[in-house]
C-alpha cells in the first residue's frame, strides 16, 4: 500500500480485515475476515479439484491423472514414514497437503491486476500454528491411545544407563513439546519472507519507473526481472512447505504409532 510518502507498506498485505462483523458469544466478535474468506476460497477450491479428478474413468483424463498422482505421493509419503498401520492416516495427510499447498498457491496468484488482492493466510502464525497444534494432538492421542504411559519411553532412548535419564528425559521432552512451535513456525517464516521479498521488489519498481525513465531502466528492470525469478521460487516453496509439513507429521505419528 502506498503511504503519504510514495513508499509501500510491505506489511500491509498481512492485515487481517473484517469484512462482516458477524456475531458476539461471550462478549467476543466472531467476524469473518479476509483471512476466513482466503480458507474457504481454498476449501472450494480444493474441492472443485477433487471432484473434477474422482470420475473413475477406465482411460483416465489428464484431470483424473493429476488427481491420482497426488493420492499416489501421499500414500507413498505415508507408507514410508509411518509404515505398518499408516494407511488410516492417508485422509488426513492428504488433506493437510492439499490444504497448505492450496492455500500456499491460491496467495501467489496475480490476481490484482483483476481489482482482487489475494491474501496467504499461512503467512500468519495463527493458522499455521492451529494445523501445528491439530497435528499435535492427533500425536498425543495416538500415544497415549495405544500405548499408555509407556508412551514416555519416547523421550529415553533404548539402553540408556539411568544416571543419564534424568539429563536425558527433560531435554527430550522439552524438545518434543516444542515440536509444533517448530512446525508452525516453519511455514509461517517461509510464506511471510517471500511475500515481503515480492513487495519490496515491487516497490523498487513502481517508485522507481514514478521518478524518472532513467531509474526505472536501471533500477525498476532488474527488480522486475527479479520479481519474475522470486515468484517461480516461491511456487516451488509453496509446494515444498506443503510437503515438509506433512512430512514431519507423519514422522511425528510415526514416533507415536511405533515410539522408538
Amino acid at each position: 500500500m502506498a503511504a503519504e510518502s510514495g513508499k509501500i507498506d510491505p506489511m500491509h498485505q498481512f492485515e487481517v480485515q473484517t469484512i462482516w462483523d458477524g456475531f458476539s458469544i461471550a462478549g467476543h466478535q466472531i467476524a469473518f475476515t479476509n483471512s476466513a474468506l482466503w480458507m474457504v476460497a481454498a476449501v472450494v477450491v480444493l474441492w472443485a479439484f477433487m471432484l473434477g479428478g474422482m470420475k473413475r474413468q477406465q482411460v483416465p483424463g489428464r484431470w483424473q491423472m493429476l488427481v491420482e498422482n497426488f493420492t499416489g505421493f501421499v500414500v507413498k509419503l505415508v507408507d514410508d514414514n509411518i509404515g505398518h498401520g499408516g494407511r488410516k492416516y492417508v485422509p488426513y495427510i492428504f488433506s493437510l497437503f492439499m490444504f497448505i499447498l492450496f492455500a500456499n498457491l491460491l496467495g501467489l496468484l496475480p490476481l490484482g491486476i483483476l481489482g482482487v488482492h489475494p491474501f496467504t493466510f499461512t503467512s500468519h502464525f495463527t493458522v499455521t500454528g492451529a494445523l501445528a497444534i491439530m497435528s499435535f494432538s492427533i500425536v498425543l492421542i495416538v500415544g497415549f491411545w495405544k500405548h499408555g504411559l509407556h508412551f514416555f519411553s519416547l523421550f529415553v532412548p533404548k539402553g540408556t544407563p539411568l544416571l543419564m535419564v534424568l539429563i536425558i528425559f527433560p531435554i527430550e521432552l522439552v524438545s518434543f513439546l516444542f515440536r509444533p512451535f517448530s512446525l508452525g513456525l516453519r511455514l509461517f517464516v517461509a510464506m511471510i519472507a517471500g511475500h515481503i521479498l515480492l513487495k519490496v521488489l515491487a516497490g523498487f519498481v513502481i517508485n522507481s519507473a514514478n521518478a524518472s525513465p532513467i531509474w526505472g531502466g536501471v533500477v525498476g528492470v532488474p527488480s522486475f526481472v527479479l520479481m519474475v525469478g522470486v515468484s517461480a521460487l516461491e511456487v516451488l516453496v509453496a509446494g515444498i512447505q506443503a510437503y515438509v509439513f506433512a512430512l514431519l507429521t507423519s514422522l511425528y505419528i510415526h514416533d507415536a504409532e511405533h515410539l522408538h
